[in-house]
């Protein structure tokens, strides 16, 4: 198990205890002394871009330098200043967030002129074992998960007409039928053999998709029986691609007869319908954009 970035202030401080070090260094020292997996050391952030391990060191580094018991040196090194080895020498003091805020420097990083606030309660990020960068994307997928849950909700109470309009909105966005007009087109007419929409999967309408909609509540799901009559409709159009949507979900043996029939069928279940319309911006849109930055080191390379 990967420590918190508070477990990680005593570990740092010790890999700098002796000399100056590279932070790329410390991070593999670090891992080493504890024992860390090579799965724990390889995972990464959501973003893909940086190892959940090496960001909490990072995090950790900085409030240590923030509390002045570290300080950057060149480019990607750090030293342990006297304040730090004067910390280190109780081997009983827990080093976290809470210790640092004896110090006036971490204080005024933190924005407040008191260890506590005036009630004695601890903020809710002392009792958090998140980084910052964690906590805000612990944040966001909440937000995010409450969205998609809503977007669906909202979705299963519209008409079954509108329902079909939806994605065919959503499949454009998508890029499908490229932006000109005629690229999608409701269907569900007599005689469409129960075919809800068409869109063209190129601007030229050279290839086009198939479309079933069945507006569901949910734990009514689409049958096996429902996707047979849908390959049968595919086969009377001649098409040679259908998307099968669902507010609710496919049951097993939907599933297995799609895989039966071969990859003609795509099937587009009610969670991942509302991803994709959050995703696309289907009914619902933007209302904060938050940029998220960070020092550019090779900036102030002399």
């Amino acid at each position: 198990m990967i420590p918190s970035y508070q477990e990680l202030m005593r570990p740092v401080l010790e890999v700098a205890r002796s000399e100056e070090i590279k932070f790329s260094d410390a991070v593999q020292k670090i891992a080493e002394s504890l024992g860390l997996s090579d799965e724990d050391q390889n995972e990464l952030l959501p973003s893909g871009t940086q190892t959940v391990f090496s960001n909490r060191v990072g995090w950790a580094k900085t409030y240590l330098v923030k509390a002045r018991l570290l300080e950057p040196t060149r480019r990607g090194y750090f030293v342990i200043t006297k304040r730090g080895k004067d910390t280190l020498s109780d081997q009983s003091l827990i080093i976290d967030k809470q210790y640092l805020k004896k110090f006036e420097e971490f204080r005024e990083f933190l924005g407040k002129k008191n260890s506590s606030d005036e009630s004695g309660e601890v903020d809710n990020e002392e009792a958090k074992s998140e980084t910052p960068d964690e906590a805000l994307r612990t944040a966001y997928q909440q937000i995010n998960d409450a969205l998609i849950s809503e977007v669906l909700s909202r979705t299963r109470q519209v008409s079954p007409a509108y329902f079909e309009r939806i994605l065919l909105d959503l499949l454009l966005a998508m890029g499908y039928g490229g932006s000109g007009e005629g690229a999608a087109h409701v269907l569900g007419r007599s005689g469409d053999n129960g075919i809800d929409g068409l869109i063209n999967q190129d601007p030229l309408g050279v290839d086009q998709v198939y479309i079933q909609a069945k507006r569901y509540s949910e734990g009514n799901n689409v049958g096996s029986s429902d996707v047979r009559d849908f390959f049968g409709a595919l086969n009377i159009k001649r098409a040679q691609k259908g998307i099968f949507v669902t507010t609710s979900d496919f049951t097993s043996s939907a599933l297995q007869t799609t895989k039966d029939l071969g990859s003609r069928i795509v099937l587009i279940n009610g969670s991942q319908l509302a991803k994709l319309m959050v995703r696309y911006s289907i009914g619902c849109r933007s209302v904060n954009v938050l940029h998220l930055k960070k020092v550019d080191e090779s900036f102030f390379e002399d």
